[in-house]
């Protein structure tokens, strides 16, 4: 039987942070999201490079809290190391949305867009294109079926294609994150 992430929300999280034995925060968003706003002290892995060290990340011995934008890229981040074999990992409910929400502390930087905000412009202007231009070019209506369509498996399966390939281009990215460093500051206990 699949075991389930234990959930923490905003307030529960704020009183661990204070705690002398905090959880490490993992922020599982794109670095140009975590560069825009984040929660002071957690460490930047995206979640393409979690999956990639997940194997690594499973012996550490730090209680761990990941957080994204509102779950959903945790909640994915929580299954590739559970699949690894990581033991004490937790989901902030609600994300850095809930965490704003809650009236806690970001550290903010320079505003850029959420990369669901992006995909929302891109599906939107790709289908107005598909809807519009089908009046002037017969058969371009069908660009917008297909955006559609793509929005429904992203629903169904809780990603996005095309946020993936927006979080490629270079107003997305910031400076990578150093996994090797913040696998080694996960797998070793804080003195």
């Amino acid at each position: 039987m699949p075991r389930s992430a234990a959930h923490i929300d905003a307030v529960s999280l704020r009183g661990l942070i204070a705690a002398p034995d905090a959880p490490r925060l993992l922020d599982v968003r794109t670095p140009a999201e975590f560069a825009a706003a984040h929660i002071p002290g957690s460490y930047n892995v995206p979640l393409d490079t979690l999956r990639e060290h997940s194997a690594e990340l499973s012996g550490a011995t730090e209680e761990v809290v990941l957080i994204c934008r509102t779950g959903g890229r945790a909640a994915q981040a929580e299954r590739a190391l559970a699949e690894a074999g990581m033991p004490a990992v937790h989901i902030l409910d609600g994300g850095i949305v809930a965490w704003e929400a809650a009236g806690a502390p970001l550290n903010r930087n320079r505003s850029r867009w959420d990369l669901e905000r992006q995909v929302r412009l891109v599906a939107g202007v790709l289908v107005l294109i598909g809807v519009v231009g089908g009046l002037l070019l017969p058969g371009l209506e069908w660009l917008a079926a297909a955006i559609g369509a793509g929005l429904t498996v992203a629903a169904l399966t809780n990603t996005c294609m095309m946020g993936m390939l927006l979080a490629k281009l270079p107003f997305n990215r910031a400076p990578a994150c150093d996994a090797r460093s913040t696998v080694a500051l996960l797998r070793d206990r804080r003195p």
